[in-house]
């Protein structure tokens, strides 16, 4: 998950509105993205959405296309592209064919996911557009206390001391930073690392944070990273 930069220079996460009528897809939905670290609003109507989204600023829109009423999804997308907001939009419907797909991105939305979907898969669509959206605004460096990672140049130092890390540890750190001061279960580390679906047999995970943990924590007298009991891992300046 991305986060986005304030005025005051201070990350925060990416804020999402769900427009979503099914209450069982919207909590999936919501449920899934909250997890990730994503702030969520989520509207069961039409009306209530369009209210939302030109009242709020939000990195991105989930819009279901049928929803109840005469205002669904394409009108809302529609209005809002007329407004001037240009908020990144994933359409979300159960018309798959390719001429509504056409549709749907023709109304001003930004990417089409039929529905049933992977939320996998859904949330990866939403990071690309976040992506997108921000390109030119992303930050270079990352830090937690005086831990600090350097995006372009894959250099990582603990106050004066290089951290040489393995590409997969790299990355692992990398997720960790970006969440720092929240709890990273088992599940996202899987799905968002190593990029496939959690095995509750394989201790891949607790071997790379101990080599991790070992790199960044066994010269300082201020551990960063811990083990959350039952839960799953935190990085945090905080003691």
């Amino acid at each position: 998950m991305l986060g986005r930069i304030d005025p005051v220079g201070k990350e925060t996460p990416v804020k999402v509105l769900l427009v979503e009528d099914n209450a069982r897809v919207a909590r999936f939905v919501v449920n899934g993205l909250r997890e990730s670290g994503y702030t969520v609003d989520h509207s069961e109507t039409g009306r209530d959405g369009m209210l939302l989204a030109v009242s709020e600023t939000y990195d991105a829109m989930i819009m279901d296309r049928m929803l109840p009423g005469q205002v669904d999804g394409l009108t809302i997308i529609a209005g809002l592209r007329a407004s001037g907001v240009r908020t990144p939009i994933l359409i979300l419907s159960a018309l798959s064919e390719v001429d509504e797909r056409i549709k749907g991105l023709r109304s001003g939305g930004d990417d089409y996911l039929t529905k049933p979907f992977a939320f996998g898969e859904l949330l990866a669509r939403l990071d690309a557009l976040v992506r997108r959206s921000t390109v030119g605004h992303q930050e270079t460096t990352l830090a937690v206390a005086d831990l600090q990672m350097d995006l372009l140049t894959r250099k990582v130092t603990r106050g004066s001391r290089v951290i040489a890390l393995q590409p997969r540890e790299f990355k692992l750190l990398e997720y960790l930073m970006r969440h720092a001061g929240q709890v990273v279960t088992r599940t996202m580390l899987f799905e968002n690392v190593w990029e496939y679906h959690f095995d509750p047999q394989t201790n891949v995970i607790d071997v790379h944070i101990s080599k991790l943990r070992q790199k960044i924590d066994s010269e300082s007298d201020h551990p960063l990273l811990r083990t959350v009991r039952s839960a799953g891992y935190m990085l945090s300046a905080d003691e």
